[in-house]
């Protein structure tokens, strides 16, 4: 699954190659799969997208327009990707990370907005979207994945499952009962662990002894895969082969898919503090977006005047969504203490007055 190489475990680089078809330079490096030209920039499009929404939304934190946002420049290959393999009655079960991958899956980008901004609306998806609720304590929303495609399983459904977390999340123990028990359930789930380098400030090789976060998934009899997480073809390849497995009910994979966050891990981190900038231009050269650019060209499918177009188009999206975001009245400042218990308590009622009558002093 994994060709072992010479070179040792340190930061993002894995003492393992990861199966890569698509390489920085925008050449092919192995068998390209079936793919059409229309899905290609139709990938491209929703990288675009996601670029474009992530630089947008960490303005607005700088502006005090929304609260701590997680960037996902780096990332928006292994996210649009794996996304649009899913079917529409596939589900999904993001972390605080994934916007690009809700949005291709039917999330309005409009709630992508709203989550960062504190509104309960952007919380959820519409009743129509097959996306859990989005997860921000790690590796929490796994078990729930599990449980949801086991539960599918039993039903006798076709659908498939997919779920995201980072490299961090493989040392958390709800991450090995969920890989424990989608293993021994055999449930149509694909995993995608989206390593990124770093766990806030924790390097990958502080994260874990492990030779690759792959064999995490292995230690469970689990189909278990290392993909290059910038190169779009090779995750299209492992992702699908992994939904056809899934629907098959031949069980579930783990993907390792290696890639790099560009950016903070969230608004309030200074990732200057503990990376390198030689570190960070290096990364910046295996960049998902600049790769994916050069093989379209190379194939002829996109010329530079239609690549400015599809970023001018991204931009009027993005624009749009977020004055539709901004058009929606905040809730009610005691809207929280509503959602505790199904019936609140004296203690509730108790700190929802003592709390609204300081508001409103």
């Amino acid at each position: 699954m994994v060709a072992k190489t010479k070179s040792n475990a340190k930061g993002v680089i894995p003492r393992y190659s990861p199966i890569q078809i698509l390489n920085s330079e925008g050449e092919l490096t192995g068998p390209s799969p079936e793919i059409k030209d229309e899905l290609l920039l139709e990938i491209y499009k929703y990288m675009i997208l996601g670029r474009t929404f992530d630089q947008r939304a960490l303005s607005l934190q700088r502006q005090g327009r929304i609260g701590t946002y997680a960037p996902i420049s780096g990332q928006e290959a292994v996210q649009v990707v794996s996304a649009m393999c899913l079917k529409e009655d596939d589900w999904m079960f993001p972390t605080y990370r994934d916007y690009a991958a809700m949005y291709v899956h039917g999330m309005p980008m409009r709630d992508l907005f709203l989550f960062p901004m504190g509104h309960p609306q952007g919380g959820r998806a519409p009743q129509n979207v097959n996306i859990y609720a989005i997860s921000i304590s790690i590796a929490t929303h796994l078990p729930h994945a599990v449980g949801a495609a086991w539960a599918s399983k039993i039903k006798g459904e076709s659908k498939a499952f997919i779920t995201y977390h980072g490299d961090g999340a493989t040392s958390e123990g709800d991450f090995h009962e969920a890989m424990n028990f989608a293993g021994v359930f055999q449930v149509p789930l694909v995993t995608i662990c989206e390593n990124n380098g770093w766990a806030i400030s924790l390097p990958r090789d502080h994260q874990t002894h492990s030779e690759t976060i792959a064999q995490k998934g292995e230690a469970y009899g689990i189909p278990s895969f290392m993909v290059d997480g910038n190169d779009p073809l090779a995750v299209y390849k492992v992702v699908t082969e992994g939904l056809e497995r899934a629907r098959a009910g031949e069980g579930p994979t783990f993907i390792e898919a290696v890639t790099y966050r560009l950016g903070p891990h969230t608004t309030a981190d200074d990732p200057g503090r503990y990376r390198s900038q030689e570190e960070l231009d290096q990364m910046k050269q295996k960049d998902p977006l600049v790769r994916t650019s050069l093989y379209l060209r190379k194939l002829n499918l996109l010329s530079e005047a239609e690549e400015a177009a599809m970023w001018e188009e991204a931009k009027t999206v993005v624009g749009e969504a977020l004055k539709a975001a901004e058009s929606i009245a905040p809730p009610e400042p005691d809207f929280f203490f509503h959602h505790v218990y199904e019936e609140p308590t004296p203690n509730i009622l108790k700190q929802m007055r003592e709390f609204v009558a300081e508001e409103a002093e």
